[in-house]
This record gives C-alpha cells, sequence and structure tokens, in this order.
C-alpha cells in the first residue's frame, strides 16, 4: 500500500510499504477520510514525538474509514465485534483501565497510554485495545470528512469540560487555528458570550461564522493584552490559550476577570517557561489549568458531529492527495494558511 513515512525533521517520502499482517484482536481499516494536523505539522517539523511516534514511521493520526480485515481476539469477553464492511471512526489512543490514573477517571494521564498513527496512508491497522474501546460505529449518513474530525473535536470537548464553560460566560479564546475555531462552535452551543482575538482574515471570518460576537486583529501579536483590552471593553469569565506560546500563556492571565479561569490548552514547545504574576494570581483568585488529551470524551466529540453541531465545511478549506503530502507540509511550515486539509489516500 502508499503511506507517508516519516523518517526525520521535514523528510516525510510517500512509498509504498507492506500492509502488516493482523494479531489477535486487531482490525484493518480502509482509510475514507484523513485530516491534517497541527500536532503533525509540529511532529514533521521536529522529525519526532516523544510520546507518540518514532522514525521511521507511517504517520497523521485523524481518520476514518470502513473495516477491512478482522482478526478475532483471543478472548470471546472483548467487545464490540467488528464485522467487515463497518463504517468506523477511530481515535488516536486507548488508556490501559488498570493504571492509577485510569481508576481516578484521568485516563488521559493514563501511565501505559497506546498511541496510534498511520492515517496518511491506504490503510491502518488498529491495535487490539483501540479496536476494543476507542474505536466506534458511524451512523450511515455520517460522512467520513467530518468523522475524522472527531479526535481534534474530543480535545476541545476535554477543554470545555475542564474550565467548566455555562451559559452566559464571557469566553475569550485566544487563537483561530483550527482547535480556537472549535472552541468558538462548542462555546457558542452552549450559549457563552465568545470573542477571539487572532489573526488571518479567512480565519476571523471564520470565527464569525461559527458564531464569535467579537474578533479581535492581533496584528503582529506583539503587547498581546494591551492590544486586546484596546479593541475589547469585555471583562472575560474565562480565558482560552489555544495558541501554545509563552508570551500568550502570559497574557491570557493578565486578560481574564477576578475569580476567572484560563485555561492553557496550547501545548508550549518543550523546555519553555511562563513568568507569572504572582499577587495578580493570589488577590484576583484566578485558576489555572491545562487539559491534555482525549481518550474518554472521544464519544461526545462523535455525538456532536453526528448531531450536526460540528460540520467539515466549517473547519476543512483544502483538499490534496497522499503525493502532494510532502509539499503541503512544507509549504504549511512556510505558512500555509489553510485551517485543515482533507488529504485524499487512494485515487
Amino acid at each position: 500500500m502508499k503511506a507517508a513515512v516519516l523518517y526525520g525533521k521535514e523528510d516525510v517520502r510517500v512509498e509504498e510499504v507492506p500492509e502488516a499482517p493482523l494479531k489477535a484482536g486487531e482490525v484493518r481499516v480502509q482509510i475514507e477520510a484523513a485530516l491534517t494536523c497541527g500536532t503533525d505539522l509540529k511532529v514533521f517539523k521536529r522529525g519526532y514525538h516523544a510520546k507518540m511516534i518514532v522514525p521511521p514511521a507511517v504517520f497523521g493520526h485523524e481518520l476514518a474509514g470502513v473495516i477491512s480485515e478482522v482478526q478475532s481476539p483471543r478472548s470471546k469477553i472483548q467487545s464490540p465485534e467488528w464485522q467487515v464492511g463497518d463504517r468506523v471512526v477511530v481515535a488516536n489512543s486507548a488508556p490501559c483501565g488498570n493504571c492509577f490514573y485510569c481508576r481516578n477517571a484521568q485516563e488521559n494521564l493514563c501511565d501505559d497510554l497506546l498511541f496510534l498513527n498511520g492515517a496518511y496512508a491506504e490503510s491502518i491497522v488498529i491495535p487490539a485495545r483501540i479496536a476494543e474501546k476507542n474505536m466506534l460505529p458511524l451512523k450511515p449518513g455520517t460522512a467520513f470528512r467530518d468523522a475524522a474530525l472527531t479526535e481534534p473535536v474530543a480535545c476541545v470537548v476535554q477543554g470545555v469540560e475542564d474550565t467548566q464553560l455555562r451559559a452566559g460566560e464571557r469566553v475569550l479564546i485566544i487563537g483561530a487555528g483550527p482547535i480556537g475555531l472549535m472552541f468558538v462552535a462548542l462555546a457558542k452551543h452552549l450559549g457563552c458570550e465568545v470573542a477571539v482575538a487572532g489573526r488571518r482574515e479567512g480565519r476571523l471570518k471564520a470565527a464569525e461564522k461559527l458564531g464569535a460576537q467579537q474578533v479581535i486583529d492581533i496584528g503582529d501579536g506583539r503587547d498581546l493584552a494591551q492590544r486586546i483590552r484596546a479593541k475589547s471593553e469585555t471583562v472575560f469569565d474565562a480565558v482560552i490559550e489555544a495558541v501554545g506560546k509563552p508570551e500568550v500563556w502570559e497574557a491570557a492571565v493578565q486578560l481574564v476577570r477576578k475569580g476567572g479561569k484560563v485555561n492553557f490548552f496550547g501545548g508550549c514547545p518543550s523546555g519553555t517557561s511562563v513568568s507569572l504574576d504572582t499577587s495578580l494570581l493570589h488577590y484576583s483568585n484566578i485558576t489555572l489549568l491545562a487539559s491534555f488529551h482525549t481518550p474518554r470524551t472521544i464519544r461526545r466529540a462523535l455525538e456532536l458531529i453526528e448531531a450536526g453541531i460540528i460540520h467539515s465545511r466549517d473547519f476543512v478549506d483544502g483538499e490534496s492527495t497522499l503525493s502532494e503530502l510532502p509539499a503541503l507540509l512544507k509549504s504549511m511550515t512556510a505558512g500555509n494558511h489553510a485551517v485543515k486539509t482533507l488529504i485524499r489516500v487512494r485515487k
């Protein structure tokens, strides 16, 4: 089969790779839709991901497709029983279910979290644990390109739940990339009053289309807190940082009201640090939190997609063939402004 293989820093090659035979409980899925992701771009730039992938390896993790082969599990206790032809969406991880964190409803922090990569290929082998715990059936009318959004939407669901957003709250989302836009959609669905601070006209217009009452163009991003205050008189109950830069984390804390909540959702580069005003945090009683990963919220994400609350048309604004993927990733590194791109893995 054809697949995109990551060999190292900015080195991805589309080549023929053999289809691995299935082990007990594994499932092979013919991929019908794969989407680009900011995490995949980071992996491309760095050439690896400490938790998710070690090159050389097929990569990509947002996918939906059709089961083409099933290997029976050793135990008949395992469920559900998948069949060839089932339409499915696959999460990119599954927890062990046995460690301290799994037993305490923190599966995203599982000590033995199993990750899955390989969406940029004609087919993918789903490990038995993921097939059992985090592969979900699709309704007959669910489009594959919509279903492929399930994993990033699940991340945002996790962030919304962690931040405990409620109807009527005034929410500032810093960042108008795919994740920021998904936060707009879900916060608006909850009945929040939403403002977005970001750049690039197309993405800010997308935020407006999704229901943001206010969009703020941050320009070059310098003096971020002052720039946002100058353009908005709103006092924000919650601030979501969806950029992943230390200076934006620091600005987020300056923009929330007394007693408010800040979610540092965007992961910053390894080794970076932030400087926070301890007096501001203490005397303003600000709650700081961060959200990481999402094996538990995958079902709620698919419910939102199949209910029509999340549509791929609002987030997927480009298409590319598998053979064009290496060039696409390089263009994204150079500043391609697409929100998400659908990768057609088969002719």
